[in-house]
């Protein structure tokens, strides 16, 4: 015998909270949870997608956002969740090694609210690289700071350095610590950005720090961008403003991932 029907909007809020959640639901999981035929689910799903809330996948949906290929530019990110960054970036600083580290900041919002507060604290001397032009600004406010940017071909939105240059210059260093930005992480997909030299880019960085941190806020979990530069497994700390959902807590827990919150 079923249960006390549930109303369309109930039904479509349940599952706004499950893929907030979980990052993804699927048809089948969805119709056996509120005893509904699998054609109502899909009907569900297709209304929310239109009302731009959810994404339709082959076999389910994920939050609206996942899979995009496009971003904003760098000057409107930077109005975005200002606080939670600068928080974010606060709680970075103390990931920094003891003595005269190596410190490798990537392009991003994020990263260039670190390199701000690394130009106001950072003890003289300390060797910083980056392939960003405005973490490069922000850290040559500091005369005392050495200051390395590595070459290639500036890319507009970002003002980041980017191209098969990039990638070389990073394939022969070995830094201790490098902060990296993430337009996305999902359980499934890892980190990830919309642009295919970025994520190559990003792909080197990680690949020449001894620990890899990411930088992100809370809205980039379950985002899923097109191309990945990273699996969870590859990057030894995130730092972030909230805990993330349990299906990526859980996942970044059985990769040994850590999860630091500002």
């Amino acid at each position: 015998m079923r249960g006390t029907p549930m109303y369309v909007a109930e039904r479509h809020e349940r599952i706004l909270e499950l893929l907030a959640a979980e990052g993804r639901v699927r048809v089948g999981q969805l119709a056996a949870q509120f005893d509904v035929a699998e054609e109502t689910i899909r009907r569900d799903l297709s209304t929310l997608e239109q009302a731009g809330l959810a994404h339709r996948v082959h076999g389910g949906a994920v939050p609206f956002g996942v899979g995009v290929t496009t971003e904003s530019e760098l000057a409107t990110r930077l109005t975005e969740h200002a606080d939670e960054k600068r928080r974010i970036a606060a709680r970075a600083l103390g990931l920094i090694p003891s003595g005269t580290p190596s410190v490798f900041i990537d392009a991003g919002s994020t990263t260039l609210a670190l390199a701000s507060a690394l130009a106001a604290e950072a003890p003289a001397g300390m060797r910083l690289l980056t392939n960003s032009v405005p973490v490069a600004v922000a850290l040559g406010e500091r005369a005392d700071l050495e200051v390395d940017v590595v070459g290639g071909t500036l890319r507009g939105l970002t003002r980041a350095l980017v191209g098969p240059e990039t990638e070389r210059a990073l394939g022969e260093l070995r830094v201790d610590i490098a902060f990296i930005g993430t337009n996305g992480i999902s359980a499934e997909h890892g980190f990830s950005t919309p642009d295919q030299l970025e994520a190559a880019t990003k792909r080197a960085i990680v690949g020449a720090a001894r620990i890899p941190v990411v930088l992100a806020d809370a809205t980039k979990f379950g985002q899923e961008l097109l191309h990945r530069f990273a699996a969870i497994s590859d990057i030894a700390t995130i730092v972030t403003d909230a805990p993330p959902p349990a299906a990526l807590a859980g996942a970044l827990l059985d990769a040994g991932t850590e999860v630091v919150l500002a």
